[in-house]
């Protein structure tokens, strides 16, 4: 059978040969050297060097049946293993005829495998005819875990190379993904392409393409949205897979930088974390950072990295004062928490399905989104809307609810909140509707009585009195990390850990703020008449973005 060399450029055929008697299972090239391995149905493993013209240099010879797939060993690739359907796997060293060692445990044909590429772990998977796959440390020679599910037999496997995440494929036509630490079965994926026969990841990114009887289909594992934070001091903290990593947007001084260009920060390592972060938020005052991940939290201090607390947890939010937070456990119980100890644990009448953090505590339920007091757990409001998130303002007065297609701006009155008992739906008064935004809400954040965000089409807009104003058209998806008055800034952040920032005066802010609470002598004192530079108040660069305005008085 033969082995065609093809340039990838120009997908011209530059060599072939003729390598083995019988069907070829698997090619596997060397990481470094001029090497190619190639596995058959002749029982063999041969060993091929393409600058000796592709002379075969070394022959492999043990295993009793196919040789379904060879893959060399991202740590030592002077070394490989093989997956046959002699039921074994052999490891072997190149240079030597006899495999190093065979490791056994499988009922049935091997037919994938595939090597753990941190460093933490000495791990190879496989996947057989017996419908499960194996994790096999290879210097104990020892199965560490067998992954029990799929219904038909295993065809691929695949650690991915920067999360946490074991792949695998099967002839039962599904894709499942497991946990790399616990070994916890997390989906399965069924397209409804019949049997599956390859797996793929593309390293350094959430890419994987799957091969199956009825074609081939590509798609991104994870969230696009980083784990990433920022104080109101603009010190932004981030994950880079475990590893912590800090900068700080007060170091870049006075230089000048242009609206949506990627900041020069200077990046400084913080430390890892012991679970994988998949969420990163400050507290309010920016002392402490919760760190989210499989399952579990772990509070940090801010500055030194230090463990503060930890726990199991499905979902935590901070409340706005910075010594309270909750946890959601499970689909029915969520606890509050108060300077790092237990002060409540209720089980809302509907379930859980999220919590929401801020001025008030909000859960989610088949019966909406329900808001209760921090405090007591009193319920103050249940709304009847499905949120993706809830966004409330420093002051606790205003709140952003957005939903899969629109958001809703209330207005929190604490005050008719207080004294008889609430209905079964709480204090009616509580919440005013200022208006309803036609737009999906991805990240937001309050600054006065402007709510900033980015949507859907990638916009950076602000809402003010039922006005839209378009700050920019994004070149690619941002999340709002947040808005530094000092600077008046608005800093954003991508899934490449890029920081953004857009000047956006508080001024331009606190005009139109003004203009929508009618208190139109402040409004007039941020819009000079005057166009000098040197006269205070609204900036002459900012007055074509508010112009609109004015034709509310």
């Amino acid at each position: 059978m033969l082995v065609r060399v093809y340039n990838y450029n120009t997908m011209d055929k530059v060599h072939s040969f003729e390598a083995h008697a019988d069907y070829i299972r698997c090619i596997a090239v060397h990481p470094t050297q001029s090497y190619i391995l190639t596995s058959s149905d002749d029982m063999m493993i041969k060993l091929w060097d393409w600058n000796k013209n592709w002379t075969c240099t070394q022959t492999f010879e043990g295993h009793t049946h196919y040789v379904m797939q060879v893959v060399f060993n991202p740590k030592d690739a002077n070394t490989f293993a093989s997956a046959s359907l002699d039921k074994t796997i052999r490891v072997w060293q190149l240079g030597s005829t006899q495999p190093n060692f065979t490791l056994n445990g499988h009922e049935k044909g091997v037919n994938c495998l595939d090597y753990y590429r941190g460093a933490d772990k000495p791990y190879l998977i496989s996947g057989a005819d017996d419908f499960v796959a194996k994790i096999w440390d290879y210097q104990n020679k020892s199965c560490v875990q067998t992954l029990v599910g799929h219904t038909q037999n295993v065809t691929s496997v695949c650690f991915h190379s920067d999360m946490p995440i074991i792949i695998t494929g099967s002839e039962d036509g599904t894709i499942r993904l497991w946990h790399a630490n616990t070994y916890r079965l997390e989906f399965t994926l069924n397209y409804g392409f019949e049997r599956v026969w390859c797996v793929a990841q593309l390293p350094g990114s959430n890419t994987l393409s799957i091969g199956y009887d009825e074609g081939t289909i590509m798609i991104k594992l994870g969230r696009e949205q980083p784990a990433i934070t920022m104080d109101n001091s603009g010190k932004i903290i981030w994950a880079k897979h475990s590893e912590i990593q800090q900068a700080n947007v007060k170091a870049l001084g006075d230089s000048p930088v242009k609206d949506g260009e990627t900041l020069p920060l200077a990046v400084k390592d913080l430390g890892s974390c012991e679970i994988f972060p998949q969420n990163l938020v400050h507290n309010p005052n920016g002392r402490f950072v919760v760190v989210c991940g499989d399952g579990e939290y772990i509070i940090y201090t801010a500055l030194a990295w230090r463990n503060k607390s930890f726990g199991t947890a499905e979902e935590f939010v901070w409340a706005a004062d910075s010594s309270m937070y909750c946890i959601r456990e499970g689909n029915s119980k969520v606890k509050i928490f108060k300077n790092f100890k237990e002060v409540q644990d209720f089980k809302p009448d509907y379930g859980v399905d999220g919590i929401y953090g801020g001025q008030l505590l909000g859960v989610r339920s088949a019966s909406g989104l329900t808001f209760y007091n921090w405090e007591t757990t009193t319920l103050i409001r249940r709304i009847e809307v499905t949120p993706l998130q809830v966004y409330w303002s420093d002051n606790g007065e205003l709140v952003c609810v957005a939903t899969e297609d629109e958001a809703f701006m209330l207005r929190y009155r604490p005050e008719l909140a207080e004294g008889t008992a609430p209905d079964e739906d709480g204090f009616e008064e509580a919440f005013e509707v200022l208006g309803e935004v036609a737009d999906k809400v991805m990240t937001g954040v309050w600054v006065g009585d402007c709510f900033i965000y980015t949507n859907s089409e990638n916009r950076l807009n602000y809402y003010v009195g039922g006005e839209i104003v378009t700050i920019s058209h994004l070149d690619r998806t941002q999340y709002i990390l947040g808005y530094i008055t000092k600077d008046s800034k608005l800093y954003l952040g991508d899934k490449d850990l890029n920081v953004t920032s857009f000047a956006l005066k508080t001024a331009v802010l606190e005009y139109q703020t003004a203009v929508m609470r009618q208190d139109f002598e402040t409004a007039t004192r941020s819009y000079p008449r005057s166009t000098r530079n040197t006269e205070p108040g609204l900036p002459s660069s900012s007055r074509n973005r508010v112009s609109r305005s004015r034709q509310w008085q």
